[in-house]
């Protein structure tokens, strides 16, 4: 990875993120389109800048996270975040294959599109729009889900709204239930790929270029989501989700375009024409040369 591909990659991820558009697909594609794709360094990279953006929700909605008066808001996080964990650690491995593959990710975002195109009048009933209000079983009905969003393209963000919508949140409470659920499993998922990394490649996290990477890739992606969530929020006060729809469509059908054309490779891993390299970000850093 150079720098240049640094930066890129940490601005998708502050964008994408919290949008209903599948940070993990646009980061895939843009990855593979850059040809960094066959650099497993570059697959951590994808998770682990993502608490450069969850701190951006911390950040926003302090007052919420650091409320101790009552401690209802952090259990129902938890229950919300519960079908995730436990899915995620049981299929770890198909995960990772699903993340290999860009056709995954254009037909989830196609899928995923049509879904958002008619939301708003599917769930047009809001009577949630409060933490208090919200119950338990409210919590773990998101939380089932966000499980949708472990197939790559689906959208953590898109999957969670569409569940509180569904379980009659307001569009501007839905897309905050989902910030805040994002926080303990977005944390979770990259803790769990440090510690793989940790103990089974050592080297990856020894490199210093490496460690710059990440700190200025997770600073990056920080200030890029603060614009992006409160954009955002404002966007969801106005209007309605049935522009993401289009795009998401839209953005599908050029990836199959893209891979008809093998502009992109059919393998996340493959993009570079190799087999995965050890999971050093080199000199490169320092050279510009991937």
């Amino acid at each position: 990875m150079t720098w240049l591909q640094v930066i890129i990659l940490s601005i998708v991820e502050g964008i994408t993120e919290f949008l209903p558009v599948s940070s993990t697909g646009h980061m895939i594609i843009a990855s593979s389109i850059m040809g960094i794709s066959a650099d497993d360094f570059t697959k951590l990279f994808e998770v682990c800048v993502q608490p450069g953006a969850i701190l951006a929700v911390v950040i926003l909605y302090w007052k919420r996270f650091f409320n101790f008066k009552s401690f209802n808001f952090y259990f129902k996080l938890f229950v919300a975040v519960v079908p995730a964990l436990a899915l995620g650690y049981l299929l770890s491995d198909k995960i990772d294959e699903l993340l290999e593959s860009p056709v995954t990710v254009a037909m989830s975002f196609i899928a995923g599109g049509i879904v958002l195109l008619f939301v708003d009048k599917l769930f047009n009933r809001a009577s949630i729009e409060t933490d208090e209000k919200l119950s338990y079983l409210n919590s773990f009905s998101i939380g089932l889900w966000q499980v949708i969003a472990m197939i790559p393209g689906v959208s953590r963000s898109a999957a969670t709204i569409i569940g509180g919508m569904q379980q009659k949140l307001s569009r501007k409470f839905a897309a905050e239930f989902s910030f805040f659920l994002a926080v303990p499993t977005l944390c979770a998922a990259a803790g769990y790929k440090i510690l793989k990394a940790i103990k089974e490649q050592p080297d990856m996290l020894k490199s210093k270029e490496n460690l710059l990477a990440l700190g200025v890739g997770n600073a990056i992606a920080f200030i890029v989501a603060m614009i992006a969530i409160k954009t955002f929020i404002q966007y969801l006060q106005k209007h309605s989700f049935r522009a993401f729809g289009v795009y998401r469509i839209l953005a599908g059908i050029l990836i199959l375009c893209l891979l008809y054309a093998n502009i992109i490779k059919k393998e996340h891993g493959a993009a570079a024409g190799e087999q995965a390299k050890t999971t050093i970000v080199k000199s490169s850093l320092k050279t510009g040369k991937a």
